[in-house]
């Protein structure tokens, strides 16, 4: 899990919550991701988000086949992470089913019972993973907007609040070989990434990373439709771009890690509540 937060963090959450009208509120409301001292805990606690992670996509519409996967580092062994099953739908994904895979794409034994590793997935997440000790989530999937925007092989334009979340945080990988079926490959992507939140694949689709689940897979949605916006504003007409001290004061405040990963967390309580816990099976 992602540490607590700092003190700034907690300032530029409360700055969010403040100039927000529809952030979630209560007296119950967490202000940071949960702490465990008991990291057995804290594993099923994360395969629970992760699964729920793929319920979101599916309810996006993200799936294409069996491309897409989602990944979440072990907390007991930093070493190797969790995946999909190749070839399950997400909608039926629950934590039982996921795959614990070490950086040798060796499938680990407390797995699900459906041992299928998707090649791809593993030749990209573990290059991330091991080149970017901060990351617990990865994802990537071939959604409508993001593969249509990816074949232009530039970076968003900062046209509006929502794309200010990826000011500066974003790369262009234009190095289009085929499916990634090599760590080669995996390794030019996560270098290319460097230490940015997300990637947006020539000729292949969106890639968002983060400290936390929620934080990743809000992400991912945010800039699906960020690249939505832009085709659509592009095709009427001109744009303004909105300047870059307005755009970096923007990202202070709902680009940060601790800005998504709060912004994901009621994609979660809509699955919790659907699924009536299903996915935690």
């Amino acid at each position: 899990m992602p540490p607590p937060a700092t003190t700034a963090e907690k300032e530029e959450l409360l700055v969010l919550r403040n100039t927000e009208k529809d952030v979630r509120r209560g007296a119950d409301a967490q202000t940071q991701p949960p702490v465990f001292t008991d990291k057995v805990a804290e594993r099923q606690y994360l395969k629970e988000r992760l699964a729920a992670a793929f319920r979101i996509f599916a309810k996006h519409g993200f799936d294409e086949g069996v491309a897409g996967h989602i990944t979440v580092r072990d907390p007991i062994d930093p070493d190797t992470f969790w995946v999909n099953p190749f070839g399950t739908h997400f909608s039926l994904i629950t934590a039982s089913q996921l795959l614990h895979v070490d950086h040798t794409g060796r499938i680990l034994t407390d797995s699900g019972p459906v041992r299928n590793l998707n090649q791809a997935a593993f030749a990209i997440h573990s290059s991330i993973h091991a080149a970017r000790p901060d990351v617990l989530c990865a994802a990537h999937a071939h959604s409508m907007y993001g593969r249509a925007f990816c074949a232009l092989h530039k970076e968003l334009d900062m046209i509006t609040q929502d794309s200010c979340a990826f000011f500066e945080d974003h790369v262009v990988f234009r190095e289009f070989n085929g499916v990634v079926m090599q760590t080669e490959e995996g390794a030019k992507i996560a270098k290319a990434l460097g230490g940015r939140k997300a990637a947006l694949l020539g000729n292949h689709g969106i890639l968002t990373t983060g400290r936390s689940i929620e934080s990743c897979v809000f992400w991912f949605l945010s800039m699906e439709k960020c690249c939505k916006t832009q085709l659509l504003a592009d095709a009427a007409g001109t744009t303004v771009k909105i300047g870059e001290e307005e755009a970096r004061g923007t990202f202070k405040v709902v680009g940060t890690e601790v800005a998504g990963w709060f912004s994901g967390c009621p994609l979660f309580d809509v699955v919790d509540r659907e699924t009536k816990g299903e996915h935690k099976l």
